[in-house]
């Protein structure tokens, strides 16, 4: 069956390997984005069904703004408008630095834009995993930087919108790590959360 999805690996296998895009010297959709997919299929009951295919397509599709020099008409053209939504908000905003790139807006896009939430968790528990099993050979690098910024990127996942008064009342008469529980504790993906978190404490 010639699934989004399908069409979507294809699309993602065939551009990351067109500009030669590695990950730690391998290709690039054998060591990140198949690892990501699978964390995202033992999560997918999370997602209602009619929407699983088109987020099976975006999980191979996430970097291929970013690092492949595709624009939304070219995932829209190759996968769906849904699927291309969910590329384009997972694309990384201009910046010299880490932060820079990550920022506040970048992190707004993510949470405006339906399951892209789902998307960023499976692969920042995927790159986490893999992180941690390559520590030894890069002292540490990547999995210290994502402990260090774990609760700074859970809370830009979970923390409400400026329009929702009464979270921002709660915000402010709340500890922020009670508040911050306490956003877990409500987001319909708290399980990766709590995975992600959990993975962080036993490494």
């Amino acid at each position: 069956m010639n699934t989004i999805s399908e069409k979507s690996k294809q699309y993602a296998i065939r551009c990351h390997t067109q500009t030669n895009h590695l990950y730690n010297g391998l290709p690039y959709h054998e060591a990140h984005l198949q690892p990501v997919v699978d964390t995202g299929i033992i999560f997918l009951h999370l997602i209602p069904e009619p929407d699983r295919d088109n987020v099976l397509g975006g999980l191979w599709v996430h970097d291929i703004i970013e690092d492949c020099r595709e624009t939304w008409n070219d995932v829209k053209k190759e996968t769906n408008e849904e699927v291309a939504n969910l590329a384009y908000a997972l694309t990384n905003e201009k910046g010299k630095t880490r932060s820079e790139r990550a920022n506040s807006k970048y992190y707004k896009g993510i949470r405006k834009t339906k399951n892209a939430t789902f998307i960023k968790l499976s692969d920042r528990i995927a790159n986490v995993f893999f992180s941690y099993q390559n520590r030894n050979l890069n002292k540490g690098g990547m999995f210290s930087k994502y402990k260090s910024e774990n609760g700074k990127f859970i809370y830009e996942l979970v923390k409400p919108e400026w329009y929702q008064l009464w979270e921002q009342t709660i915000r402010l008469i709340t500890p922020e790590e009670e508040f911050i529980t306490y956003r877990i504790n409500i987001h319909p993906y708290r399980k990766m959360i709590y995975h992600l978190q959990d993975i962080m404490n036993r490494m």
